[in-house]
């Protein structure tokens, strides 16, 4: 490895300790609001098992995420965020 690109990665992974330490302010942050399960769900007027099926995933699943004990990530946040903004055109194109 580049000696050079060594000691950035080194420098990074300082930075990185400081800023997880509250000792240097991130740069950026990045916020991500995932939507609220159970009121998604309540929006398109489905019962757990209906909708866990249609999202693909277990009703346990679900039942974590509206409980708070868990939060969805990834495509189940985003497909959470679409039901959630455009409710209509995901039953659809779920339900084919």
């Amino acid at each position: 490895m580049d000696k050079t690109l060594f000691e950035s990665l080194k420098q990074g992974l300082k930075e990185a300790g400081a800023i997880r330490r509250g000792e240097l302010a991130p740069g950026r942050v990045t916020e991500i609001n995932i939507p609220d399960a159970k009121t998604v769900r309540a929006k398109v007027g489905l019962s757990q098992s209906e909708f866990a099926q249609l999202i693909g995933v277990k009703v346990a699943t679900l039942r974590n995420w509206e409980q708070h004990r868990r939060q969805p990530t990834g495509p189940a946040a985003a497909l959470l965020t679409i039901v959630e903004k455009e409710p209509e055109a995901a039953l659809r194109a779920l339900h084919s």
